[in-house]
């Protein structure tokens, strides 16, 4: 392979569902957890020399090649972004503003000096890749097709600066109805959380309200440490005082006090702006709550009635516990809680149960 060349595949065969076929062979899914289950094909698509994203393709899905010389290898100029496809009751595979997770790809490609899909492309591209793999969505109440579109510097780059070429490639896995944060556990358990009061996951203007690849193993030393001692998962505070409340190691925080809702605001820079996020925050208003975005210290926290966090892999997941040093604050959970209410309305609008009144899903047919 010449040094130009970004990225081939390494897969010979592929294996295209029958239209007859409606589920894969071979698939517990009951057991489906939060992990990789190759399936048929992957989604690929270039831009090189300063040009627009070309017209993609599918390809079998499989291993790939890359330059030792790509620059998201040796820079580590890559994004990524992830989304679902759920199935119907009566059998239509929909998929959830699917235009918010292009935008917010656009917003972090110019963060990171790197050309986009257009949304349009980027929205086709995701559909073109779930009717590939349509057998591969799990029966209704099952779980998801999870979808990971990652944009990445593909080619051959030494000096510090932006690759030459990139690529957009899109996989897909089948995913239960697990929770990847903490210990990846079955089911929506609560979530019993360490706030990490040394170790910081984001900066001011730095990339944490962007899905940079960068800005996830830094965690791993934070979480490794915490789950080492019983906890799921940790929560983050701000980098220049340590005393306000972020973010979850791959998912935003709610708290909950009386009738008002509070999540951490998006101005400096280090929130990611979830889709759940965005839309947990518009139903809650629509259900009457008052919703508040801004800076949120510890003691309050320590202090609400409820917390949740969410992410499209989470969706809404409740928060049993907290501990900060000794202090240990515990949450109501389960049913008649908020956090319950909102998963309920927001899997009920992607599943089709409930009427979508807002325009959110899109079939894929």
């Amino acid at each position: 392979m010449e040094a130009s060349s970004g990225l081939t595949t390494t897969s010979e065969s592929i294996n295209h569902s029958d239209d007859g076929e409606k589920y894969a062979n071979g698939v517990n899914w009951d057991e489906l957890a939060f992990g990789i289950t190759p399936t048929d094909s992957m989604y690929t698509m270039n831009c090189s020399d300063g040009n627009n994203f070309s017209q993609g393709h599918l390809i079998p899905y499989g291993n790939i090649e890359l330059c030792p010389s790509a620059g998201i290898l040796n820079y580590g100029q890559g994004l990524f972004e992830g989304l679902k496809a759920t199935r119907t009751e009566d059998g239509r595979i929909m998929l959830f503003r699917p235009q918010e997770n292009a935008l917010r790809m656009k917003m972090g490609a110019e963060r990171m000096c790197m050309p986009s899909p257009s949304v349009e492309q980027f929205v086709d591209a995701v559909k073109q890749t779930v009717l590939a793999n349509k057998r591969w969505v799990p029966p209704p109440g099952k779980g998801s097709l999870y979808i990971r579109p990652l944009l990445m510097g593909s080619g051959s780059v030494l000096n510090l600066g932006p690759a030459p070429e990139y690529t957009l490639l899109i996989y897909v896995s089948p995913v239960g109805n697990s929770s990847p944060v903490g210990n990846y556990h079955k089911g929506r358990a609560s979530l019993n959380l360490y706030v990490e009061d040394k170790l910081r996951r984001a900066t001011p203007g730095g990339t944490g309200g962007i899905k940079s690849i960068t800005n996830y193993a830094p965690v791993y030393q934070a979480q490794k440490q915490a789950r080492a001692k019983g906890f799921s998962d940790v929560l983050y505070l701000d980098s220049v005082t340590g005393k306000n409340i972020e973010e979850i190691s791959a998912a935003n925080i709610f708290i909950v006090k009386d009738n008002v809702i509070s999540t951490p605001a998006l101005v400096h820079g280090t929130i990611l702006p979830g889709v759940t996020r965005k839309s947990i925050m518009e139903i809650a208003l629509d259900l009457g709550y008052q919703m508040e975005e801004r800076l949120i210290p510890l003691e309050e926290l320590l202090e609400a009635d409820e917390a949740f966090c969410t992410g499209n892999s989470v969706t809404v997941n409740p928060i049993g516990a907290v501990t900060y040093d000794t202090k240990r604050v515990e949450y109501k959970t389960g049913e008649g809680t908020l956090s319950q209410k909102l998963y309920e309305t927001l899997t009920g609008i992607q599943t089709g149960r409930l009427e979508d009144k807002k325009g959110w899903t899109l079939e894929v047919n």
